[in-house]
């Protein structure tokens, strides 16, 4: 047996300010991970649709010969919930990028359109004033050849 060593007397605890807790910020998801495991959800294979309904006949839930209804079911419930998550994830980037002020496509288009019609404008105002400059260029030549003749 050790030989028991002599124990320090504690000190009484004092009373301290507590520390002000920083806020912490919510851990960022694993988008990854998170849409892997989405499509492991909703992308059912022919063969797997076709195990999971063999699966329900031995148990005695599915009738044999209702084996190719119930995987075309469970396929169709598969392209429906992948369209689901899909357009769940466009939706949710869409309120993102609108959160952070981000030009979305239709808004670059009609910049584009604003700025095509600007410039149409400018160029045919400049036509113009060009088209005035060579009428005023004229009509005073034509009255320094009236004054000399």
């Amino acid at each position: 047996m050790p030989p028991k060593l002599p124990t320090m007397p504690t000190m009484p605890s004092v009373p301290s300010m507590p520390t002000p807790q920083m806020p912490s910020l919510p851990a960022t998801p694993d988008w990854k991970r998170a849409l892997e495991a989405g499509m492991q959800f909703t992308e059912l294979r022919r063969s797997q649709a076709r195990a999971v309904a063999n699966d329900l006949v031995h148990q005695g839930h599915l009738a044999r010969d209702q084996v190719q209804q119930a995987v075309d079911e469970l396929i169709e419930m598969s392209r429906r919930r992948r369209d689901d998550v899909r357009k769940l994830v466009q939706q949710e980037v869409r309120r993102q990028l609108g959160a952070l002020g981000l030009a979305t496509r239709a808004d670059l288009a009609s910049l584009e359109r604003r700025l095509t019609k600007v410039a149409r404008e400018q160029q045919k105002s400049s036509a113009k004033k060009a088209a005035t400059k060579k009428d005023g260029a004229k009509k005073s030549a034509a009255k320094s050849a009236q004054k000399a003749g």
